[in-house]
């Protein structure tokens, strides 16, 4: 279709919008040092808050309990 204005079926100006959203995701790939700095740092600190529930006296036990139960569950 030439000459009316349209690539492929698109009016040109989807398709020139397209193209810039094509190019800026080339240009923004991946994370930078810092990026993945406070991602690490982010990732710590969660395991670190999770280590600290998991291993608390409440969850232990309800764990305990649940694990207890399955295994002495009827076949």
């Amino acid at each position: 279709m030439r000459g009316n204005g349209t690539t492929r079926g698109l009016p040109r100006a989807v398709a020139r919008w397209w193209a810039g959203r094509f190019d800026a995701a080339r240009r923004d790939t991946g994370m930078s040092t810092a990026e993945y700095a406070i991602g690490t740092l982010a990732a710590a600190g969660l395991a670190a808050l999770l280590m600290k529930v998991v291993t608390s006296d409440t969850v232990r036990g309800a764990l305990e309990g649940l694990v207890e139960r399955a295994l002495s569950a009827p076949v």
